[in-house]
């Protein structure tokens, strides 16, 4: 899975960014949109079931905890319980073509394939690229998760109009506190 799908998904089915956002009422997005990202991204056999609102709400909630961890230790403890969970095991085959052997993985449990995709997803951003890029928007009514893949590695984020509220309410808070008085300078004849 990829992690736009990943983030995605949290977003969108996750009980508390929607909460945060004054959403919860809204409609959720169609189901079909999601299989059919699922089915570019490599996540196959997921059953119909495991794409209903209820099951996708668990998803989505269980995956915000990891983004939403206070410090590493827990976010590595809460993809690894992930992990085990689902029983999630590598696996060999053949490609289409049937020439090369390819690299997957496979779960015992069909309706367990969208949550191992997305913990397999979570274990290669915390082992292979720095575990501090993955987070939840700092944003006062967000809580929206988000992978960072920027060059400086800074985000705080989910998105640019996250970013940009939190500037002008820091901007209003300034423009409503009173002037400092400025001390006068000193003139100096050369």
């Amino acid at each position: 899975m990829s992690p736009d799908v990943l983030v995605w998904l949290v977003n969108e089915w996750g009980e508390v960014p929607r909460a945060a956002a004054g959403e919860e009422q809204a409609p959720y997005p169609d189901t079909d949109l999601l299989a059919a990202l699922l089915a570019g991204s490599g996540v196959r056999d997921c059953p119909p079931t495991a794409l209903t609102g209820p099951a996708l709400r668990q998803v989505a909630n269980h995956l915000h905890r990891v983004f939403a961890a206070a410090d590493l230790g827990e976010r590595v403890a809460l993809v690894a319980g992930l992990l085990a969970q689902t029983g999630v095991t590598p696996a060999l085959e053949l490609t289409d073509t049937g020439d090369r052997p390819g690299a997957t993985w496979r779960v015992p449990a069909a309706h367990d394939a969208l949550l191992a995709a997305a913990a397999l997803t979570l274990r290669y951003q915390l082992a292979e690229h720095d575990p501090d890029r993955v987070g939840v928007c700092s944003g006062r009514r967000c809580a929206d998760a988000f992978i960072d893949a920027s060059p400086a590695g800074q985000r705080r984020f989910c998105s640019v109009t996250c970013q940009n509220r939190a500037r002008i309410a820091a901007w209003r808070q300034r423009q409503s506190q009173p002037p400092q008085p400025r001390k006068p300078r000193k003139y100096q004849k050369p």
